[in-house]
């Protein structure tokens, strides 16, 4: 067991499984000399040489492109687009080329490939770097979307994403890099598709991701303390396959539901398990299903602004206590 930062997890994590499998490739801008902007690649081109850990030219379309094609031929290919609102650069890679791939080819071709980003706010990167882009891309039929919030998560996550015969977002968040935690020795390997309870409860559900899932546990902590309120929080971890099945059973056991979102109100992800809820366990609610989201704005640079924007500790506290109470 050895305490990492959610930074040195990522880089742990491809490392794993370059070391396991010499198919596996990794390029992107600035990842190799200079370990990655937010130095989450550090020592990844010592270790396995120019030839398998690549810069690029500062072109989304070319990295994805280039991506693509190494799937096709096989290659099992882990490309960086440094910021996820870059994602609208190469949107035709994402919405039109490999994740259709395999249907139409009818499983000829398969484009087994991560896509890795730095996605969310908190860290003053104003509205065109700020972005939580994870509802884009969910719903995009033919990939596979995650976000980790811890570094055992990164690296368990990232090897299951590099072993999945599909397309896989894997989404990192900017604000969790420096964040640390105790990561087992050895090979780490998760699967997708799976939500974890990482804090059980009996009065009420609250779905978290990502930066959120720190924020709801230390809410849910607070709710406890001052409210006497006792709140299961989920870390959903996984959007695309979606752990209906631990989502569904915690709404049998609480019957009240909330999702914490960072991602804008408009069409976010939370929408969509509201609505699977809402068809599959009407029956099991006791109050009305309640978001806790950003604003359907773009973020702001400021650092005030900034974080009245984003869900934050005491918005969870004051929703719930007032949902529960009323």
């Amino acid at each position: 067991m050895a305490e990492l930062t959610y930074r040195d997890a990522v880089a742990r994590g491809i490392a794993q499984e370059m070391a396991r499998d010499p198919d596996v490739v990794f390029f992107g801008e600035d990842v190799a000399a200079a370990g990655g902007v937010f130095k989450t690649t550090v020592g990844l081109l010592e270790q396995f040489g120019p030839k398998r850990v690549r810069d690029t030219p500062i072109s989304e379309q070319a990295i994805l492109g280039a991506a693509m094609g190494a799937a096709m031929t096989g290659l099992k290919p882990i490309a960086e687009i440094m910021f996820s609102d870059f994602f609208a650069v190469c949107f035709n890679y994402l919405a039109n080329e490999f994740s259709k791939h395999r249907y139409i080819s009818n499983g000829q071709t398969k484009c087994p490939l991560v896509v890795r980003t730095a996605n969310g706010g908190g860290v003053r990167f104003g509205a065109q770097h700020s972005q939580s882009v994870e509802n884009w891309c969910m719903m995009i039929p033919g990939l596979k979307v995650v976000a980790p919030s811890t570094p055992t998560d990164v690296i368990g996550l990232l090897a299951a994403s590099v072993r999945d015969p599909d397309p896989v977002i894997f989404l990192e968040h900017k604000s969790l890099y420096p964040t640390k935690g105790d990561v087992p020795d050895g090979e780490i390997v998760d699967r997708l598709g799976t939500a974890k309870i990482v804090r059980p409860g009996k009065d009420c559900t609250i779905l978290a991701l990502a930066l959120m899932v720190p924020r709801a546990l230390e809410a849910a902590e607070k709710l406890q303390a001052q409210h006497g309120i006792d709140a299961e929080v989920i870390d959903v971890r996984s959007l695309v396959p979606l752990d209906t099945q631990t989502i569904l059973g915690s709404v049998g056991r609480t019957h009240r539901v909330f999702t914490v979102e960072e991602n804008p109100r408009l069409c976010g992800w939370g929408a969509e398990i509201m609505s699977i809820i809402a068809d599959e366990a009407f029956y099991e609610l006791d109050a009305p299903l309640v978001r806790i989201t950003t604003p359907h704005c773009p973020l702001p640079a400021a650092d005030v602004l900034e974080d009245a924007m984003l869900p934050n500790v005491d918005r969870i506290v004051e929703r719930v206590s007032r949902t529960l109470n009323s």
